[in-house]
């Protein structure tokens, strides 16, 4: 069975859009009847995936960078492993960013990302972001201190700041595609719930996870400032229901599907004197 058609417009946030999340669903109808029916689909969505970045490699003239951003307990991990389960590894990165470390300090806030952006025929993902420094970092001001940075703080200067630097990664033949996992308060308090009865998620929770649900509203006003800022026409943001984790990995699993195909690649041509060297090949392993 198929997956029902998607229009990834219905996710994605238009530039210059002004966005209020409270009018974004969190939860969405299922695009599949089964948990079956969802292995069957998201199957086929790694399948392709996994052709389409064996063509990318080969074709060795774009990049992919895909951002995920989310609240506690959204899915980030789950949707990249099972969206990216069949890419070859050789051909991607993942990259999770935490508190910055000394050296990291030292330079300004793109650095530590820049250093990590995936090389021509690669998929880069960065689990958290650049986009931290205008998250976590707007609602603890506090953090700003060990940052060391003159003067008051700009957001909208770091906006500019990202938005030049994703249209320099566009016009150099890297796709950034970004998607903000949408979570209800709600759902999040579930899910922590099932890590502390869970014992093999356990490791996954801790007290700092509920401390910052008292910042729910400013992380969300925070969201809200950064989509609208920071969605372009060449590196958009999607919103993406999150409070089905089925539903999401295939709703994120089609948009990079489309933004491949939708890359002129072809595989290498083969010359004339190419040819002719792997007859005379073939004919030495033949004999």
């Amino acid at each position: 069975m198929k997956i029902d058609v998607i229009d990834i417009n219905d996710y994605r946030v238009s530039s210059a859009e002004k966005v209020k999340l409270k009018k974004w669903a969190t939860r969405t109808p299922p695009l599949y009847t089964s948990e079956e029916h969802y292995k069957e689909l998201l199957g086929g969505d790694t399948k392709e995936l996994s052709a389409l970045q064996r063509l990318l490699y080969a074709s060795n003239e774009y990049s992919v960078l895909l951002i995920f951003q989310a609240m506690d307990a959204a899915g980030k991990d789950g949707a990249i492993g099972h969206v990216l389960s069949g890419i070859n590894p050789q051909g991607c990165e993942v990259y999770s960013f935490k508190h910055p470390s000394e050296e990291e300090l030292e330079h300004d806030f793109l650095w530590r990302t820049t250093c990590r952006l995936p090389a021509r025929g690669r998929i880069g993902v960065f689990n958290r972001s650049y986009y931290e420094e205008v998250l976590i970092v707007r609602v603890h001001p506090e953090i700003l201190r060990s940052e060391r940075v003159p003067g008051k703080t700009d957001w909208n200067g770091r906006y500019r700041s990202i938005v030049d630097l994703e249209k320099h990664l566009h016009r150099n033949g890297t796709r950034v595609l970004k998607f903000f996992l949408h979570l209800s308060k709600e759902e999040q308090r579930k899910r922590f719930l099932e890590r502390i009865a869970k014992p093999d998620k356990n490791w996954k929770f801790s007290q700092a996870d509920v401390a910052e649900r008292k910042f729910w509203d400013e992380y969300m006003k925070a969201y809200e400032d950064c989509l609208s800022a920071t969605s372009t026409r060449s590196a958009p943001w999607h919103v993406v229901p999150a409070d089905d984790k089925y539903n999401a990995r295939l709703i994120v699993s089609r948009i990079v599907i489309e933004a491949l195909r939708g890359l002129k690649m072809s595989y290498p041509k083969m010359t004339g004197a190419r040819l002719s060297e792997l007859q005379a090949i073939r004919k030495q392993l033949e004999k």
